[in-house]
């Protein structure tokens, strides 16, 4: 079947479901966006959600203490401003007092402390709680080893919120934007605490919109919020989101005139919609790597990790198999954060740490014990079941074949499986990617400190360069920590990157106003538009 053909009935099978469910044409002076949402959110309750689509649907009828701004830099939000005091452990927040709710409450510090300790309540094991760690005690009551009480969180009155924190935490005011820390209504959630989310009578927000109606799985309608504080900078009236987790439906109803913006179309259209000036990439702050398991053979051997790195070829893998204009990858941490000591992006400043070198790579290899390959024990690349995956893991089973004399099998496992095979060590070296939660380098560098690792990693010298950077507010110190740290991960060869993931999406030029966070989520709140 053609492409116009294939597109032409999925088209019509959309139009029929949206037909059902409201979705029309908006005239040119109409400020109503349409933007095609990629998956059915599985919550919208911000300390349950876990997935991009919530997260996006969130930010638009949410709001933190803090909202990044078009550089992902912490603007004030919720509250007005804060103090920090000296030693860097106490933040105090002073909220609004305009700041409401959708339904016209006012926002409260309250909200934001029966939030942040509902987040961490280790009753209801919110997979996000490690977020609010920073926290004083956060970690120890989620670990049921100390009460809410003794949490490091205080609503001194309506207005006014004291913070106390472990340790410094550089970055968290990055935090506090992110969904873990929005605050909720109390009263709401705690009249229907499993399914208030799940319901647009009770679903109520505090960012600049709101959702007037949910079809599961069909489409989200919005209204502007005119109860947000900041109602007045808000110039759309209403959005409409279609829902389709097909790539080429959204692509179709964008080409059809039945939305005005979508994700991730499908790769083999780059090319057509880049012509058309309708493609867009956005730097997505994320890595996609295979992890090595440092404790099982023959990767317990640095010097075998190094060789399995060195001998593959990261541009030949993007051009020819990944496309979707990714960036080959040569270290951990990805392009898109700012050093604020020097103002300059921390993959910039740093560098590479990664090469391709064939020679090299077959050298490490006999030093380790296996010459040309000869002894290595048998081993099988991990992957979780999906076309791309099975396509980069076969092309990089041919460079080491070509390059190192090595077989490696090939096995792939249904997702939740292969979550499970690589959180108990059952592999040997597996697929693996990780998007940034927040904009400050530690989201990359704290991951191979954390104990339960995938790598099965435990560097004491690590460790320490990674608590330096997590316990100081002077940025000089902590971002020289954090390269200090990467450089540590690439001397014992943890894992092999292979590309920077980007953010392609597809939009009409009428629609301007709005911006792509680097952490893979678009603002709506200033967009408008323009025909």
């Amino acid at each position: 079947m053609s492409y116009k053909k294939l597109i032409g009935l999925m088209l019509m099978m959309v139009m029929i479901l949206l037909l059902g469910v409201g979705c029309s044409k908006t005239s040119n002076n109409e400020q109503v966006l349409r933007y095609a949402l990629e998956a059915e959110p599985a919550t919208l309750d911000p300390g349950k959600s876990t997935a991009i689509p919530e997260s996006l649907v969130e930010l638009q009828i949410f709001e933190g203490l803090t909202r990044l701004d078009a550089k992902d830099q912490p603007t004030p939000g919720a509250a007005e401003k804060w103090d920090v005091s000296s030693d860097g452990l106490t933040y105090t927040f002073y909220l609004r007092s305009n700041a409401k709710w959708s339904n016209g409450d006012p926002v409260t510090a309250t909200d934001f402390e029966f939030a942040w300790k509902r987040a961490l309540n280790p009753e209801l094991a919110f997979e996000n709680a490690y977020m609010l760690f920073p926290i004083k005690n956060a970690q120890a009551y989620n670990e049921k080893k100390l009460g809410s009480d003794a949490l490091g969180i205080k609503a001194l009155n309506d207005h006014t919120l004291e913070v106390t924190l472990e340790k410094p935490t550089a970055y968290f005011l990055n935090l506090t934007a992110f969904h873990a820390f929005y605050p909720v209504n109390q009263k709401t959630v705690a009249a229907n605490p499993d399914n208030w989310a799940n319901d647009v009578t009770t679903l109520i927000g505090n960012g600049p919109f709101k959702i007037t109606n949910w079809v599961h799985s069909g489409q989200l309608q919005f209204a502007k919020n005119d109860h947000y504080w900041d109602a007045a900078t808000v110039k759309l009236s209403k959005m409409e989101w279609p829902i389709s987790d097909s790539q080429s439906t959204r692509l179709a109803l964008v080409e059809n005139n039945q939305a005005d913006m979508m994700v991730e179309p499908p790769v083999v259209e780059h090319d057509r919609l880049n012509q058309a000036g309708l493609l867009k990439i956005s730097p997505y702050l994320g890595t996609y790597y295979y992890v090595f398991n440092t404790q099982k053979a023959p990767f317990d051997n640095p010097k075998v990790r190094k060789a399995f790195s060195l001998a593959i070829n990261r541009d030949a893998l993007v051009k020819n198999v990944i496309k979707g204009s990714k960036k080959p990858a040569y270290s951990w941490v990805a392009p898109g954060l700012i050093n604020p000591a020097t103002n300059k992006d921390f993959r910039e400043e740093g560098g590479n740490y990664e090469v391709e070198d064939i020679a090299l790579a077959k050298k490490m290899l006999a030093e380790a014990g296996y010459p040309e390959g000869k002894g290595l024990p048998p081993i099988t690349l991990l992957f979780n079941t999906g076309e791309i995956h099975k396509s980069i893991a076969e092309a990089i089973q041919e460079m080491w074949k070509q390059n190192l004399g090595v077989s490696v099998t090939l096995a792939n496992q249904e997702s939740k499986v292969f979550l499970e095979s690589r959180h108990q060590g059952e592999f040997q070296i597996a697929r693996a990617s990780w998007q940034g939660d927040y904009t400050d380098p530690m989201t990359f560098m704290d991951v191979f400190k954390d104990p339960t690792n995938d790598a099965k990693y435990n560097n004491p010298v690590y460790n320490r360069v990674i608590e330096q950077a997590q316990s100081t507010m002077d940025q000089k110190i902590r971002m020289q920590a954090m390269h200090d740290g990467e450089k540590i991960l690439f001397d014992d060869g943890v894992i092999l990157p292979i590309y920077y993931t980007t953010q392609p999406f597809v939009t009409k030029p009428y629609v301007k106003g709005y911006f792509w966070s680097v952490l893979g989520l678009a603002d709506f709140k200033t967009a408008f538009i323009e025909k």
